[in-house]
């Protein structure tokens, strides 16, 4: 079950990421080009790898990697309301 949570967080969490990557906020924009370039499909491959590594701890036993996750979780999603929102 614990599993089966992270995973529709993880859905989250990318969903959020991809979100803000297509916002084109000012902040996305001022980054240097190759960052810009790179920085998206990296930082996909590090949520996911986040990912992984979260669950495979879970699964192995290790449930305040959970708790953990769903910290990540918040702060994220906190964090593309912010831009989303103009709020920054």
């Amino acid at each position: 079950m614990a599993i089966l949570l992270m995973f529709l967080l993880g859905i989250g969490n990318f969903a959020l990421q991809r979100a803000v990557l297509e916002s084109r906020h000012r902040l996305l924009r001022e980054l240097p080009p190759l960052i810009r370039k790179l920085g998206g499909r990296a930082s996909l491959v590090a949520e996911f790898c986040l990912l992984l590594g979260a669950m495979l701890l879970v699964g192995n036993g290790y449930p305040e990697w959970g708790w953990a996750y769903l910290g990540y979780t918040a702060l994220n999603a906190f964090s593309a309301w912010i831009l989303l929102s103009n709020r920054i």
